[in-house]
């Protein structure tokens, strides 16, 4: 395996990463609802434009992480509780049109508060890369890796066994059923966005100081956390992961070997084929039923 090679592996790996914790979170918040959250990008670039903001106010780095993570939270609780639930029981088109608003409120917030400009984030530890048989990989990518495959496995616990994750679950399995043994699926979907939301949070401040951040980067990154979602399944959490993988290492071999104009396009191209040969995704899609 040439060094070559495995720098393209490493790279695709680690922004696929980013595009895994994206599409987990539209597979959380279609799963509990049958919506298709397409503010879930604005989370991402909210969580690292107010590190960024945190960090200027003076915050030492380890403080404004985690208060950064909690105005995510909020922000996306809110946008559950004063735009999503009261549209319940509206179509799909409806909805989706609601949240690209809250996405789009979102982004211009950022604007009006923070700025227009690019930013970055220092990274942690200090920075460097590791010489694996040839190939470098920046710590930062190490830790984006680590730090995604750690918060899948909280997701997985929390969601198969406590309590709430179950619940959540029978939500997403029968709504109606749910309801009759006592679960409030409106408590299990502002969860779901609290969760998506802390989710994309802290994506976005992973992959900045690897990338740079501005008011209107996640809307880039939303469409290709949507295409992961739609890859591995609409509500399938597994198979958004496995997709989140799978589209960062055909975006990082596609501008190795032919061509960085082209790295963008590979994720339209792959929701295209997705919805023409397999409409379900490749690992099926979570049927939601929403009543």
């Amino acid at each position: 395996m040439s060094a070559q090679f495995l720098q393209f592996l490493f790279a695709g790996l680690t922004v696929g990463a980013i595009y895994a914790l994206a599409g987990l979170g539209y597979a959380l918040v279609y799963s509990a609802s049958g919506v298709i959250n397409f503010a879930q990008g604005q989370f991402v670039m909210l969580g690292a434009m107010a590190t960024v903001g945190l960090l200027g106010a003076g915050l030492p780095y380890f403080a404004a992480v985690p208060v950064a993570i909690i105005i995510t939270i909020v922000v996306g609780m809110l946008a559950e509780k004063l735009a999503v639930r009261p549209a319940h029981g509206s179509s799909i088109v409806t909805l989706i049109v609601i949240t690209l608003g809250v996405g789009e409120l979102i982004k211009g917030s950022v604007q009006v508060v923070l700025d227009r400009s690019t930013h970055t984030l220092p990274s942690i530890g200090g920075g460097g890369t590791v010489d694996i048989a040839g190939a470098f990989i920046s710590t930062q990518g190490l830790w984006v890796i680590g730090v995604t495959f750690l918060c899948v496995l909280l997701v997985g616990y929390f969601l198969n066994s406590t309590l709430t994750g179950k619940a959540m679950r029978a939500v997403s399995c029968n709504r109606l059923a749910a309801q009759l043994v006592g679960i409030k699926p409106d408590r299990m979907l502002l969860m779901s966005f609290a969760i998506s939301a802390a989710l994309g949070a802290i994506g976005g401040i992973l992959i900045t100081p690897i990338s740079f951040i501005s008011y209107d980067s996640g809307t880039m990154i939303g469409l290709k956390g949507f295409v992961a979602a739609a890859l591995g399944g609409l509500g399938n959490a597994p198979g958004a992961i496995v997709g989140g993988l799978v589209l960062g290492l055909l975006e990082s071999f596609t501008a190795g070997y032919i061509s960085s104009a082209y790295k963008d396009a590979v994720a339209f191209i792959l929701i295209i084929l997705v919805f023409f040969v397999t409409p379900n995704g490749l690992f099926g899609a979570k049927s939601s039923e929403r009543v």
